[in-house]
């Protein structure tokens, strides 16, 4: 009789341990994208309760997209190093851009007007 009960209770602690297991393993993509500070942490959190409902059809998909982003580097996979210099360099020609339209717009501004009739 001792066995009985020893044999139930091991058994509800059986689906117990694999309940929370199946419930930690589906938030593993959500845990990711709140350590990299994921814009879509929400969604990805969603999804993944949805995956637990479809048998985790979508939870490798989850995965890819919680780790395709990082803050230091944004999305995708270049180097952090070499796009704060491209940006660096978009903002000079952004600078010199404007520049040379306030100066373009100078000098229209200093130049007499002379309409159609008038020549």
């Amino acid at each position: 009789m001792f066995l009985d009960y020893f044999a139930l209770v091991l058994l509800i602690l059986v689906v117990i341990f694999i309940f929370y297991t199946v419930i930690v393993i589906h938030d593993i993509p959500y845990e990711i994208s709140v350590h990299r500070n994921h814009p879509h942490q929400d969604a990805i959190h969603v999804a993944g309760w949805v995956s637990l409902f479809t048998l985790h059809v979508l939870w490798p998909f989850l995965w890819i997209w919680s780790t395709l982003y990082r803050e230091d580097r944004g999305w995708g996979f270049k180097s952090g190093s070499g796009s704060g210099k491209q940006e660096q360099d978009l903002e000079q020609r952004i600078e010199s851009l404007e520049a040379t339209i306030t100066s373009l717009q100078s000098q229209t501004d200093s130049q007499p007007q002379v309409s159609e009739g008038e020549e």
